[in-house]
């Protein structure tokens, strides 16, 4: 049974509506998406100057994104825990720390992506 609401092309032009919020959420409130959002403006055009091989360029495109989208779920993560309040709790804490090994996963997958591929177009 499906949930009732909008179908269709309005529920594709409010889901983005809501992906554009939850963006501008994460640049106004979270300086560690900010911070990886600048090097996704960076590596990504860079990409295009390191290679003309498809398969790299999109590996290298990819893995900057791949940390935009972990850092958002994390600092999802991260709001809902602490909407129910300030006090310590071990559970809140695993669900906080799981979610920052994540983004340092995402973080150690881009280095090897790119480190691999420069190593690969220029040091070889």
């Amino acid at each position: 049974m499906s949930k009732p609401g909008k179908t269709g092309l309005t529920r594709i032009i409010h889901a983005t509506a809501y992906s554009l919020q939850g963006i501008r959420a994460a640049l106004k409130h979270e300086a560690a998406f900010r911070q990886e959002t600048l090097l996704a403006i960076i590596l990504i055009p860079l990409a295009f100057f390191i290679t003309q091989d498809i398969v790299k360029l999109i590996l290298l495109i990819i893995s900057p994104l791949l940390v935009l989208t972990v850092e958002i779920l994390n600092s999802a993560i991260e709001a809902v825990v602490d909407r129910f309040g300030e006090e310590q709790h071990e559970l809140s804490g695993r669900a906080k720390d799981m979610g920052s090994a994540a983004v340092m996963f995402s973080l150690v997958i881009t280095a090897t992506i790119w480190g691999f591929i420069v190593y690969d177009t220029f040091l070889k």
